[in-house]
C-alpha cells in the first residue's frame, strides 16, 4: 500500500463522521418540527412553549434555540418543509426552458394540489398564529405576496403562448384565482371531488384560460 492511500484514509474516515452527524443534526431538527407541529395543532401557537416543545421531543431548551432560535423559527421550518414536500417553489421558478407551457402548467397544477392537500394543518396554525402574533401575520403576508411575485414571474415566462389579446398581467391574476385554496376546500373537502380530479380540472381550466388554442 503507498504512502498517498495511507495519507487519504484519516480524511475518508471524518468524512464519515461529518455525514454521520449531519443526519443525527437533521433526525433532530425533524423530531422537534414534528412535536411542535401537532402541539400547534393541540393547544395554539401561542399557548405551547418552547419548553413544552423541547419535552415533547425529547431535546433541551437550548437544542432548540440553537436550531430555530425561536417559536417563529420553528413555524417557518414548518412551512419550509411543506413547501419543499409539494415542490411548488420549484416549479414556480424553474427555467422556462424546462418544459414546453402545457407541461408546466401541469406541474403547477400537480403542485398546487399536493400543496392544499398536505397544507390543512399548516394553514391552520398560521391562521391562529397569525391572529395572536403581529410578527407571524407579517410573514404570512409576505409569502403570500411571495407566491403572487412567484407566479407573476410564472406567467411571464408563458407570455409568447398567451391566448390573443391576454398579457402576462391578466394571465397571472387568473392563476392566482384559480390556485387559491378556497378553490381546492370547494370541490375538494366540500363537494367532494377526489385530488386527482382537482388536479385534472386545474391543469385543463389553467390552459384553457391563459394558453392559445
Amino acid at each position: 500500500m503507498n504512502v498517498g492511500i495511507l495519507h487519504l484514509m484519516p480524511s475518508v474516515k471524518n468524512q464519515t463522521k461529518i455525514t454521520l452527524r449531519q443526519r443525527q443534526a437533521q433526525a433532530t431538527r425533524s423530531m422537534i418540527v414534528a412535536a411542535a407541529q401537532a402541539l400547534f395543532l393541540e393547544q395554539g401557537y401561542i399557548c405551547t412553549t418552547i419548553e413544552i416543545i423541547a419535552e415533547r421531543a425529547g431535546v433541551a431548551t437550548s437544542t432548540i434555540y440553537a436550531i430555530f432560535g425561536s417559536k417563529r423559527g420553528i413555524l417557518r421550518a414548518i412551512r419550509d418543509s411543506w413547501h419543499e414536500r409539494s415542490h411548488i417553489h420549484q416549479v414556480l421558478t424553474a427555467s422556462a426552458q424546462s418544459a414546453n407551457p402545457v407541461e408546466r402548467l401541469d406541474q403547477l397544477a400537480e403542485a398546487t394540489r399536493k400543496q392544499w392537500e398536505m397544507g390543512a394543518e399548516v394553514t391552520a396554525i398560521y391562521t391562529g398564529a397569525a391572529a395572536a402574533d403581529p410578527r407571524v401575520a407579517a410573514e404570512l403576508t409576505q409569502g403570500m405576496l411571495g407566491r403572487r411575485e412567484g407566479l407573476q414571474s410564472f406567467t411571464k415566462s408563458l407570455e409568447p403562448h398567451l391566448r390573443l389579446g391576454l398579457d402576462a398581467a391578466h394571465a397571472a391574476s387568473i392563476l392566482q384565482a384559480l390556485c387559491l385554496p378556497g378553490v381546492f376546500d370547494e370541490l375538494v373537502r366540500r363537494s367532494g371531488w377526489s385530488t386527482d380530479e382537482y388536479q385534472e380540472w386545474l391543469s385543463q381550466t389553467m390552459k384553457r384560460e391563459i394558453l392559445k388554442t
